[in-house]
C-alpha cells in the first residue's frame, strides 16, 4: 500500500553504497520506534525504555540484490512535550519512518494528527515516508486497510510518496521489506530532483 511507487524498475543499483542516508524515526510514545531501531542494528530483540530525547545509530543494511546501504537513523522520543522538536530532526532528511501501534486504536487519531503535521511542513514536502504498522502479530491489531483509513493516508499530499508496511518489530517481520520500499522511494525522488535541476 502506498503512493509514488507505480514503476517497479530495479533502482537499487543506482546509489553509491558508501553514502549514508539520513532517516528520522517518529511516532507516538510506546509505538515501538526504539524496538525497530535496535532490531535493525542487532537483529535481535532489545528491551527498551521510553526515549527521553533521541537515539542515533549508523546501520549498514543489506537490501535486495545483496546491496549494502548505510542508514543513519535518528529515533526521536514520541512524548507530547518532545513532538515540537521533531521538525528540527526532519530538516534535510532523506526519509521519515513513522511508527504506529496497530493495537492502540484509541490513539490512532493522535497519530494521524502528528503524521499530517510533520508531512505538511514545507521542508518535508516530497520526503518519502515509510509508515510502519507495528505489532501486527497481536490478535486484536487493526488491519492495514483500517490503519490506512484511520491515518487518512489518502489525504497526504500527492507530492509525498509513502508506503504502509505491516511489521512486528520484536521479531523483525516486515522491517527489511519496508526499508527496501523506503530506499526505492528515496532513489526515485533523488532522480526526479536531479532531472528538475537539469531542466533549469
Amino acid at each position: 500500500m502506498g503512493n509514488g511507487l507505480s514503476d517497479q524498475t530495479p533502482i537499487l543499483s543506482s546509489f553509491p553504497s558508501f553514502q549514508s542516508l539520513h532517516i528520522v524515526i517518529l511516532g507516538l510514545d510506546c509505538a515501538g520506534k526504539t524496538t525497530v531501531l535496535y532490531r535493525l542494528q542487532f537483529n535481535e530483540f532489545v528491551n527498551t525504555v521510553p526515549t527521553k530525547g533521541f537515539n542515533t545509530e549508523k546501520i549498514r543494511v543489506t537490501l535486495g540484490n545483496s546491496k549494502a546501504v548505510t542508514f543513519h537513523f535518528w529515533d526521536v522520543g514520541g512524548q507530547e512535550k518532545l513532538r515540537p522538536l521533531w521538525k528540527s530532526y526532519t530538516r534535510c532528511t532523506d526519509g521519515i519512518i513513522f511508527v504506529v501501534d496497530s493495537v492502540d486504536v484509541e490513539r490512532m487519531e493522535e497519530a494521524k494528527t502528528e503524521l499530517h503535521k510533520i508531512t505538511r511542513i514545507s521542508e518535508n514536502q516530497g520526503v518519502p515516508v515509510l509508515l510502519i504498522a507495528n505489532k501486527q502479530d497481536l490478535r486484536n491489531c487493526l488491519s492495514l486497510s483500517e490503519v490506512e483509513k484511520l491515518l487518512a493516508l489518502s489525504e497526504i499530499s500527492s507530492s509525498t510518496p509513502w508506503h504502509l508496511q505491516p511489521t512486528c518489530a520484536i521479531i523483525g517481520d516486515g522491517l527489511r521489506e519496508g526499508l527496501e520500499k523506503l530506499y526505492e522511494m528515496i532513489i526515485k525522488r533523488r532522480k526526479m530532483l536531479k532531472q528538475q535541476k537539469k531542466k533549469r
